[in-house]
């Protein structure tokens, strides 16, 4: 068991959360969301010991042994693959390093002769003789073959790192998992990997996502940091966004009910406190009416953006047309391909990292030159494109509200420009932050805002939820899906595709798979086959 009690933690004058009281039981799955900027990754890096709170404590079970997956999957790059596995028992690994030290001197002092006697005990008793061959067969077990064990993890791409990342956790034997969003950078194929890991996971895990999917399908509890403090809900994020506005909507007609009871009071106090016959009933209702207490709801840290897509100009019948188009690097990415897409289609592009999702999309939107074969695009067409690589479209020196004026009307004052800003939540002097500071989700809604007000009538998105919060992704995902025209995006959401797809095109080693229907028909028809 690990809890909190009275948890607070301030930078400068500003709380992130306080009075944080929570408990989290064995055996539960917890889901912690919030807004970007509230908190989550500090509140779990204070669970793990790495900062101290400004006040309270946590308070970890005797014996606990907690596992912590980090965002950074590069840390260990200058490791071997079986290394870094090995690293998750961090005293076992911290003697192995010893026992290798001394035994590649040629010559040792007499201490270090003595500590050579001492080492191979405690190296004995930790596991040391079996931890490379458990390493190995954890790593077999995870899909990796003997010949990758000596190279570097840096032979790795993202999904297939993060499975090197969660065996050296496991092979410490964690009886909390603590991981810090865990999906970030993966494919579809990885993130169902570690949905299947996790259910079968015995201990209690505490994950930050902002994957809707992955949190419907893993997590037993939600622990929601809002409002400078942390809500458990049973259930999943679906249940817990439920029972969330429920209980608002329950607090708000207990509100109105204690108004309309004080307005009544009021009335009867005004009207009769001067009447001697009433005195007493007036004077009892006014004790009555001091006690009635009204919540005041606490300022969320959450807000939506206001998204709307809308075109310009009007789109025709024809759309886009390939035709036999081909494109390799290194190697074939895609050949031969040839696909019409229509006014209303909406396609998504699917497959494993690195396989060329990417390359594909740009191809079909004219941003790259096919290697063979041609491209057709309607004479209506204007694409507006939300690239993947944010740094390939904004200049990192340009103030934001500079470099999004480009995209307006010649005529538009700057302060409508402002006032959109703010729809898009970028506050006051939040507008002249120079593009190079801002965050990764302020620069996903410039890009975004930039799009809405290029009003193209075919959107072209690359992994365009990557950098955003719950709250963002939901108003995208609904503002596509009130977008009449042709959508053409890559994605690894699983309910962000599922929710818009009318088309899926999954690139393969073996080729493009075109499916005219929506991802749920598309798996299903998958797995009948397979």
């Amino acid at each position: 068991m690990i809890s909190t009690s009275k948890i607070t933690m301030r930078f400068s004058k500003t709380a992130l959360f306080e009075d944080v009281s929570v408990k989290f039981v064995p055996g539960n799955r917890y889901g912690l969301i919030g807004a970007n900027g509230c908190g989550k990754s500090t509140f779990m890096k204070i669970l793990t010991g790495q900062l101290d709170p400004s006040e309270g404590e946590v308070v970890i079970g005797e014996g606990c042994t907690l596992g912590y997956l980090r965002q950074d999957h590069s840390a260990f790059d200058e490791y071997t693959i079986l290394d870094t596995v090995c690293m998750g028992n961090p005293v076992l690994w911290k003697l192995h390093c010893e026992r290798e030290m001394l035994y590649s001197k040629e010559e040792l002092t007499d201490e270090e002769n003595e500590r050579c006697g001492h080492i191979e005990d405690e190296f004995g008793e930790a596991g040391g003789y079996t931890m490379e061959s458990e390493a190995a067969a954890l790593l077999v077990g995870l899909g990796f073959t003997e010949d990758l064990f000596g190279q570097s993890m840096t032979v790795l791409q993202g999904g297939f790192k993060l499975r090197i990342l969660l065996a050296q956790v496991l092979f410490g034997k964690p009886d909390l998992l603590l991981l810090d969003e865990p999906t970030n950078h993966l494919d579809m194929e990885s993130i169902e990997w570690l949905v299947d890991l996790l259910k079968r996971y015995t201990g209690m895990v505490i994950t930050i996502s902002h994957d809707r999917f992955f949190l419907n399908q893993v997590c037993t509890h939600i622990a929601d940091l809002d409002y400078h403090e942390i809500r458990l809900f049973p259930g999943n994020y679906d249940d817990s966004t439920i029972a969330s506005l429920e209980a608002r909507e329950q607090q708000e007609k207990a509100n109105k009910k204690i108004e309309k009871q004080a307005n009544e009071l009021k009335a009867f106090i005004s009207r009769f406190s001067s009447n001697a016959s009433k005195a007493k009933q007036a004077t009892s209702r006014k004790k009555t009416l001091d006690k009635l207490e009204i919540k005041k709801f606490k300022a969320s840290s959450r807000v939506s953006p206001f998204i709307r897509f809308n075109p310009k100009t009007r789109l025709g019948d024809k759309v886009i047309e390939a035709t036999s188009i081909s494109k390799s690097y290194d190697e074939t990415i895609f050949k031969d391909f040839s696909i019409t897409i229509g006014p209303e289609e909406r396609v998504a592009i699917i497959g494993k990292n690195g396989i060329g999702k990417t390359t594909l999309l740009n191809t079909l939107c004219g941003q790259l030159k096919s290697d063979s074969g041609e491209i057709i695009f309607g004479e209506t067409v204007q694409f507006s494109l939300f690239p993947q690589d944010a740094s390939s479209m904004l200049d990192p020196k340009k103030p934001a509200l500079e470099w999004l004026n480009r995209f307006s009307d010649a005529d538009t004052p700057e302060v409508d420009l402002r006032s959109f800003m703010g729809k898009m939540l970028f506050k006051g002097q939040d507008v002249l932050k120079e593009i190079k500071v801002l965050s990764g989700g302020e620069k996903a809604r410039l890009i975004l805002s930039k799009m809405m007000m290029e009003g193209g009538n075919v959107l072209a998105l690359d992994e365009p939820t990557n950098h955003l919060d719950l709250e963002s992704i939901e108003a995208l995902n609904y503002s596509l899906s009130l977008f009449p025209n042709t959508l053409i995006f890559v994605s690894h959401d699983h309910r962000f595709i599922a929710t818009l797809a009318t088309r899926i095109l999954e690139i393969t080693e073996d080729g493009i798979i075109d499916y005219p229907g929506t991802l749920d028909d598309y798996e299903a028809e998958k797995k009948k086959n397979a």
